[in-house]
């Protein structure tokens, strides 16, 4: 594919042209991309995707082939869907919106901005699909390793999602996953093309390509005298373990040891314990075990609950394809417009009969407040226009129930979203496009929350809130929009 400007729902497209041929597509924009609902019912998310939003950003062109295909489009009231000028405009175009973000790795809630983007409205619309796109499904990805690896307890998780996701969206997902939290992938392109960690060991068909269980162990053992882990599972467990374990010695011997034996079936739980046993009264008590087969956080927990030896784990498809919630829901909305020649930026909000489709007006941004011993305290946004002054009672409003405030005032906080690209260029620093430093930020964010936050199920919700100003601003276009009387 040679460019990404066509990585767009048309509708994109033939709203800017509207914007074209209104005369309207010169006026600035802010959007805000966000969340509404915790994914997978949990209590955070880990904000990823920014990287190949900065990468799409930086390549946003439309070649001559781009535009001929566009020309070639028939209106169903016949002719052709776009006009001659909007065409020509394309040959030309460039990319000059500003977008500010979360760094990679952030732990972030709902109803907050991940990424602001301003610039031409023509333009800020025009980048919607693409933006929700990288950063919704990473986001989410990087949130289920992250869930996946708190089961875990600290053990090592390697993703092994490639096989079973969708598409080639697993090269993003392998490196989502080790923000997350995952330790490898098996994903080798993603390895090469974002320098992570990778790891694997062999399938059921190894073994079945040899005569018998035992002698595949010993090939595989001599092809990889350092890096040797024995899929026991091909056959019977039991009897896996018992040939891993004479391999395990034979290498011994040879000055070389067995990592580990893969359990890929059965109990794990029970399978675990027993090839624990058996590998401990054989004097290999350094020989670890790994277990795979459709894990997620919850059969990872159960396992570890019953007390399961285990030492890393490998989980795939749950991950990879964010199995029991395929989509974060993120949207990307307008809410403020400065109209040319003029210097105030004027509000605009969505109504909505749902209270939590109702948006937030203003140029958004969030401070991070926390108490002195480290741990957060709570999430205000705020317009940067008229932000909280200095000494000024600093409040945070529930949007969907006024009557819940916390006040914030006296904490040191700091301000989330950071400078991406600006004047038609990516400004993401080396160090927020490495995923292992994401990684490593995604860890302090979590190791700031209170437990009670972390459960994976029926966690306590993180305080977020609308700055009170900002809060009684919205009420009040709320109220005008409805013609009612606040």
């Amino acid at each position: 594919m040679a460019g990404w400007a066509l990585y767009t729902d048309l509708y994109q497209l033939t709203m800017a042209q509207g914007y074209l041929e209104s005369g309207s597509g010169s006026e600035e924009a802010t959007f805000h991309m966000y969340f509404r609902d915790y994914p997978f019912k949990g209590g955070y998310a880990i904000a990823c995707g920014m990287v190949q939003l900065a990468e799409i950003l930086d390549s946003y062109a439309f070649s001559e082939e781009d535009v001929a295909y566009l020309a070639s489009l028939d209106a169903p009231g016949g002719g052709k869907l776009f006009s001659a000028r909007f065409l020509d405009y394309l040959r030309s175009f460039r990319l000059d919106v500003t977008v500010d973000a979360v760094p990679e790795g952030t732990v972030v809630f709902p109803n907050e901005p991940l990424v602001r983007v301003q610039g031409s409205i023509m333009q800020c619309q025009m980048l919607e699909t693409m933006l929700l796109n990288c950063v919704s499904f990473q986001t989410l990805i990087a949130t289920k390793a992250s869930r996946v690896c708190l089961a875990a307890g600290g053990r090592p998780v390697t993703e092994f999602g490639l096989r079973r996701a969708q598409g080639t969206g697993a090269l993003w997902a392998s490196r989502a996953a080790v923000v997350g939290g995952c330790a490898s992938t098996s994903n080798v392109l993603a390895g090469k093309e974002f320098g992570l960690p990778v790891s694997g060991t062999h399938s059921h068909s190894w073994v079945m390509s040899f005569p018998d269980e035992l002698t595949a162990f010993r090939a595989y053992a001599q092809a990889f005298p350092n890096n040797c882990s024995l899929l026991v599972d091909t056959y019977d467990v039991e009897q896996g373990v018992n040939n891993a374990i004479t391999v395990a010695h034979e290498m011994r011997e040879r000055g070389e040891n067995l990592r580990s034996i893969r359990i890929d079936s059965g109990d794990l739980a029970w399978l675990a314990k027993r090839a624990r046993a058996m590998l401990d009264e054989a004097g290999l008590e350094d020989v670890g075990i790994m277990l795979t087969n459709d894990l997620d956080e919850a059969l990872v927990q159960s396992i570890l609950d019953e007390g399961a030896p285990v030492d890393v784990w490998g989980v795939g498809t749950k991950l990879a394809t964010a199995y029991d919630q395929p989509t974060l829901g993120g949207v990307y909305k307008l809410s403020a417009i400065k109209m040319p020649g003029q210097d105030a930026w004027e509000d605009r909000l969505k109504i909505s009969e749902s209270a939590t489709k109702l948006t937030t007006p203003g140029v958004l941004d969030v401070r991070r407040y926390y108490h002195e011993d480290g741990r957060v305290a709570g999430d205000m946004v705020f317009d940067v226009n008229a932000a909280p002054d200095v000494g000024a009672e600093e409040v945070i409003v529930d949007p969907l129930d006024a009557l819940r405030q916390k006040t914030l005032s006296g904490k040191r906080y700091e301000t989330l979203l950071r400078p991406l690209f600006v004047q038609g260029k990516s400004v993401l620093a080396p160090e927020d496009a490495d995923a292992l430093r994401a990684a490593a930020r995604a860890r302090e964010g979590l190791a700031a929350l209170d437990e009670s936050q972390l459960r994976l199920m029926n966690p306590h919700t993180y305080p977020v809130g609308l700055e009170r100003k900002l809060h009684e601003r919205r009420q009040h276009l709320i109220a005008r929009l409805r013609q009612v009387e606040c």
